[in-house]
């Protein structure tokens, strides 16, 4: 049971995640680098110590009673994801919902899952999965071949992208995604996808700051489950470093594009700007609010990194069928795509079931 509810969770997180982008497809009138950040003030500043307060009261205390260079390293990581997240959304803008998430998630997706096994391998830790446990055990067996598979998903995925590139003429390759550029897309993707899989080195970095949540939530209501919401007072500092990057970078472009007007520009929409931005913000947390609980199911190792970035591959691309990014391209196109889903959902079910076994 508590696996089906952690792969509920992170269904509901995926579902997050991979809807997050839709509201910025309605802002009119601002420069990219303007409706980015006011959606991440919301994503990294304003609404993850909000769900900390709301669930953790004392997730501050928690924070300055840890030791600083754990929290260096975890604002670090949080740091180096906000460069990968900041090149998510250039993936997106260039290659489109569905390839530009199947791409740079499929790279974290592998990332994430694998290095923190490896890691432990190296220092073992007590409660961590080693990726000796992973391939010496039938569940870890069954695992593997799961992260396989979605591999092989993204491939699929992949190889849909390049043949919608030949597919459409440059007069239409524009219809469902004004920005298409196949090149810039995967350079960019393959860097986010890379670089993202930190957010998850964040986590391991900082749980000790999550498993102090959790002790005292488990002293206040004993029993034998783990505190639903301990990421969250660990997200704040990850965060953090993902603000800083972002921050940084899109005053960069305001001040290169001359685009500071856009904030109050009242040739623009604008409450309704800031009201798609702040609510693609809010979504895009709601990923990892429910990661996180999620992972108090079924444990941070490979099993809860592979299902959170499956389901976010998978949502995504059924957003970028819906938003027609696939409109006019060849039955052998569109097929090819449909059966990168549908791979990528079975890798979902493969270490869901991994998972129930250990």
């Amino acid at each position: 049971m508590q696996a089906i509810f952690g792969v509920i969770f992170h269904f509901i997180g995926g579902f997050a995640s991979g809807s997050f982008y839709i509201p910025y497809k309605k802002v009119k009138g601002w420069a990219w680098e303007s409706y980015w950040i006011v959606g991440g003030i919301f994503s990294w500043l304003i609404v993850p110590p909000l769900a900390a307060y709301l669930t953790i009261p004392n997730f501050f205390e928690i924070i300055k009673g840890t030791d600083s260079g754990i929290l260096g390293l975890t604002y670090l990581f949080g740091v180096l994801w906000g460069i990968g997240g900041l090149t998510y959304g250039l993936g997106v803008r260039y290659l489109g919902v569905s390839l530009g998430s199947s791409i740079i998630l499929g790279l974290c997706s592998v990332f994430g899952a694998l290095i923190p096994s490896i890691y432990y391998d190296l220092n073992p830790t007590e409660g961590k999965d080693t990726f000796t446990d992973l391939i010496s055990n039938t569940w870890g067996q069954v695992v593997l071949l799961g992260i396989l598979v979605c591999v092989i998903g993204i491939i699929i995925s992949g190889k849909a992208g390049a043949m919608k590139d030949k597919d459409l003429p440059a007069s239409e390759k524009g219809e469902g995604n004004a920005e298409f550029k196949l090149g810039l897309g995967l350079l960019v993707s393959i860097i986010s996808g890379v670089l993202s899989a930190c957010f998850n080195f964040g986590i391991e970095a900082g749980h000790s700051m999550a498993d102090l949540a959790n002790q005292q939530w488990k002293a206040a209501n004993p029993g034998p489950d783990n505190f639903l919401y301990m990421n969250n007072v660990t997200y704040v500092v990850i965060l953090w470093g993902g603000l800083t990057t972002n921050f940084i970078w899109c005053m960069f472009l305001n001040s290169r594009n001359k685009t500071f007007g856009d904030y109050g520009n009242s040739k623009t929409p604008l409450l309704a700007n800031y009201v798609f931005s702040a609510l693609a913000g809010t979504t895009w947390f709601l990923q990892f609010f429910f990661y996180g609980m999620g992972e108090s199911r079924l444990g941070n190792g490979p099993s809860s990194w592979i299902l959170h970035m499956a389901f976010i591959i998978l949502i995504a691309n059924t957003w970028g069928l819906v938003l027609k990014e696939w409109k006019g391209v060849s039955k052998k196109t569109y097929s090819t795509i449909i059966t990168g889903i549908l791979v990528i959902l079975l890798s979902i079910l493969i270490v869901g079931y991994g998972n129930s076994l250990k």
